[in-house]
């Protein structure tokens, strides 16, 4: 069965340009042509753009999208997930420490009254961790 772009677009919630957009990128196959020249897809190309979607939801980039989309073509199916989420994972863990300090020093700023980022980074009461520019070393140019 064949399915203009707009029915493909709506059914999986993207629009035209996004189609157009992953084609350009590889990550959809380009697809067969009407007599008038309308794009034509096919079922598969629903599913693969639910794959892209998904796997965006799960903090994949498009390159990554696009690297798991080339191994499961070369491999007949899917795979690769297993090592790239467990990687992705590890990414995740570390954004959510940083997030984890960000929001922590963030509470105590506010706790602390600080107003001025100026006047914290001379004061020594002021939670905020400024760089000490004693501990750093300036490369002349």
């Amino acid at each position: 069965m064949s399915l203009r772009a707009g029915e493909v677009a709506e059914a999986v919630g993207v629009n035209r340009e996004t189609l157009r957009y992953y084609e350009r990128r590889g990550l959809l196959e380009a697809p067969d042509r009407s007599p008038g020249g309308h794009r034509l897809y096919d079922d598969q190309t629903v599913v693969t753009l639910r794959v892209i979607k998904a796997a965006q939801r799960l903090g994949f980039t498009l390159d990554e999208v696009a690297d798991l989309i080339e191994v499961g073509r070369r491999r007949g199916r899917d795979s690769g997930l297993q090592v790239r989420a467990s990687e992705k994972l590890v990414e995740v863990d570390q954004r959510i420490a940083d997030l984890t300090t960000i929001r922590s020093n963030l509470v105590a700023a506010l706790d602390a009254g600080c107003d001025d980022l100026h006047e914290c980074a001379g004061s020594d009461c002021c939670p905020i961790p400024f760089v000490d520019l004693a501990d750093v070393t300036v490369v002349p140019r």
